[in-house]
């Protein structure tokens, strides 16, 4: 059920370069939102129709908050960033669906977040109840969330510059320190998971990842962010199915990269 709701700041800080962490208070969109959906923000700027998605980082359905932790990349998330206590802003949620929690109970899972991918998985390591490993990847020192994961599981860093943990990506990462899992869940740039896909395939491992899109309506509707999959979308009779509505988690098996 997705509701558009009225919400309010309840506060706002800068964690590392261009990253900023946001809670919210809802009356409805908490209670109903699950690990790996999204929510989208509505500027009140009258010449920015479409709303900006953003992934859910933590759900606090007790206190009827949600916390998103974005990067400033344009005009719209530039002006969510001057937003402070108190201020209201009108959230569309929760949109698409989310990491099915209960394939990874009793199994030793990795979480694997990249860039602005990382924040979708504090959630999710909260949310399960196994063996965990975290592993993250940044461009360069600013390791923005990591102390929080620490809570919930090993965590291991790779950055692309090297400046800490394995210089490299998360595969980098999960080779030098001979990891293994049963079950993968990701969230990153289409390059990383299309590498996810490919190692998961190779040893055998049950994947699901998370796509990062460009996304206009949010809620299917536009057909703007559409990925090829293995089966026909019913709507167009094509391979493709749309990621806001029918995603942004799948089964890695069923995503066709290009």
């Amino acid at each position: 059920m997705k509701i558009k709701e009225c919400c309010t700041v309840e506060s706002q800080e800068c964690i590392a370069k261009g990253i900023y962490s946001m809670w919210i208070s809802t009356k409805v969109i908490a209670k109903e939102a699950k690990a790996g959906q999204f929510i989208s923000l509505f500027s009140k700027d009258g010449s920015r129709l479409l709303p900006r998605p953003i992934s859910l980082c933590e759900i606090d359905r007790e206190g009827g908050r949600l916390r998103i932790v974005y990067r400033v990349a344009g005009a719209g998330t530039e002006e969510f960033s001057h937003l402070k206590a108190g201020d209201e802003v009108d959230i569309l949620g929760p949109l698409g669906n989310g990491f099915p929690i209960e394939e990874g109970k009793g199994k030793r899972v990795m979480l694997m977040g990249g860039g602005i991918g990382v924040p979708p998985m504090l959630e999710m390591a909260k949310q399960l109840n196994c063996e965990k490993q975290i592993i993250l990847g940044y461009r360069d020192e600013n390791l923005f969330l990591r102390d929080e994961f620490e809570a919930y599981g090993e965590v291991f860093v790779a950055t692309e510059d090297g400046s800490v943990g394995t210089k490299g990506n998360v595969l980098d990462a999960i080779r030098e320190q001979n990891l293994t899992a049963d079950v993968i869940y990701a969230c990153g740039p289409t390059p990383m998971l299309r590498a996810i896909k490919e190692y998961a395939a190779e040893k055998g491992i049950k994947c699901y990842i998370s796509l990062e899109e460009k996304m206009a309506c949010g809620i299917g509707a536009c057909l703007a962010c559409v990925c090829k999959t293995k089966e026909k979308d019913h709507h167009t009779n094509v391979n493709n199915t749309r990621i806001c509505k029918d995603g942004p988690v799948f089964d890695a098996k069923e995503v066709v990269f290009a």
